[in-house]
């Protein structure tokens, strides 16, 4: 038996606050508005580029008419530096191997929209790895809801156990109501604390993965 396993991506597979903060921050100086230290900004990832920019609005005070436009201003920034800081988790490509090596289809399902997620991916050389990629623009919805992470299970060409693997508070509710085992990572953007949020199981090193996602499986064959 081997497993079907999505990927968030920010504060998952790779630590990308600094380019999202530089980002955010490089809009609010184009409009004259002081910057804002990155845990600020971390506490506003999680929903999308969009909710993000609202987010950052709200706090500075401006005007919510001119959303469209600074959310398109910031993702300009962001695409222009996506990995300039960006770096992938310590154990993430050793588990991802091994992971392959199980026979496992991998996919990631990210709120981040497609086209900068797959370069960020294809620039840390983790692309190789995916056998699709879901943005939060490529379908008319995203996380939480659980259609985005239903369509990235389906689109991935094997079957077995699907399982959700994710840091914070979004890919938590998001597995919880798509009914999949979640695999929690304790050290990306979650804002509560692990105990408070719904998961199977949880690590805080990415090169445990592999175990635990045969840990699942052997849960999975036993109730078979």
């Amino acid at each position: 038996m081997t497993a079907v396993v999505v990927f968030d991506l920010d504060g998952t597979l790779v630590d990308s606050l600094a380019d999202i903060a530089a980002a955010a921050n490089r809009m609010l100086c184009d409009q004259g508005h002081p910057t804002l230290p990155n845990e600020t900004i971390g506490r506003f990832v999680g929903n999308g580029l969009p909710k993000l920019v609202e987010r950052v609005m709200i706090h500075c005070g401006m005007d919510p008419v001119r959303h469209a436009d600074l959310t398109q201003l910031t993702l300009t920034h962001y695409n222009a530096g996506a990995c300039d800081q960006t770096t992938v988790y310590p154990g993430v490509l050793e588990a991802l191997d091994e992971l392959q090596e199980m026979g496992c289809a991998l996919g990631v399902c990210t709120n981040k929209p497609e086209a900068p997620a797959r370069h960020v991916l294809s620039e840390l050389k983790l692309l190789p790895y995916f056998d699709t990629v879901f943005g939060g623009d490529t379908l008319d919805t995203r996380k939480p809801d659980p259609a985005h992470l239903y369509a990235s299970f389906k689109a991935l060409p094997a079957v077995g156990p699907q399982i959700f693997v994710g840091d914070s508070e979004v890919d938590a509710e998001t597995a919880q109501r798509a009914k999949v085992p979640f695999l929690l990572f304790e050290k990306g953007y979650r804002k509560s604390p692990v105990a408070d949020m719904p998961h199977t199981l949880s690590y805080d090193n990415s090169a445990k993965l592999p175990a635990l996602v045969r840990q699942i499986l052997q849960d999975a064959a036993l109730q078979a």
